[in-house]
């Protein structure tokens, strides 16, 4: 994965694409993609104010107020850590065994450095993620069911 998302490419991404998931099981694949294939695509024609070549953009703790990030991804051996930029410094990884198909919570102050990252339940007509992304969710009280 490092070396597909950060090696292989100049400058960066202006698409991923399903090339992502080559060695997938086809069912996974199917699950994700509704059977459709495309493939990742590179920021090419990219040109400079100045005219000079694009260089890739670096972002360290003083330049990401400057270009108005709002997540960081840090690769780890152990998965991805999420950096909510606009609450915290460091964030929750997320294991590489990780079921894609998990719901995360999207809200930028749902991804404190003190908890496990933040899923979502999924709705009882949606199939239940894979054991390991389950053990992965945080445990939460169960709302009662409203009655009438």
């Amino acid at each position: 994965m490092c070396r597909h998302l950060i090696d292989d490419v100049a400058v960066g991404w202006d698409e991923l694409g399903t090339d992502l998931l080559d060695n997938a099981p086809p069912a996974l694949v199917a699950a994700l993609t509704g059977g459709e294939q495309w493939p990742s695509r590179t920021l090419d024609h990219l040109i400079t104010p100045d005219g000079s070549l694009p260089v890739r953009m670096s972002v360290t703790d003083e330049t990401a107020d400057k270009q108005d990030m709002q997540w960081g991804y840090v690769l780890h051996k152990e998965g991805v850590e999420v950096i909510s930029l606009l609450n915290e410094d460091i964030g929750p990884v997320v294991s590489w065994d990780t079921d894609p198909r998990t719901v995360f919570n999207d809200h930028p102050a749902a991804w404190s450095s003190l908890d496990p990252a933040p899923t979502i339940q999924a709705s009882r007509s949606t199939p239940p993620p894979s054991a390991p992304a389950a053990a992965l969710a945080k445990a939460g009280t169960p709302r009662p069911a409203a009655r009438r």
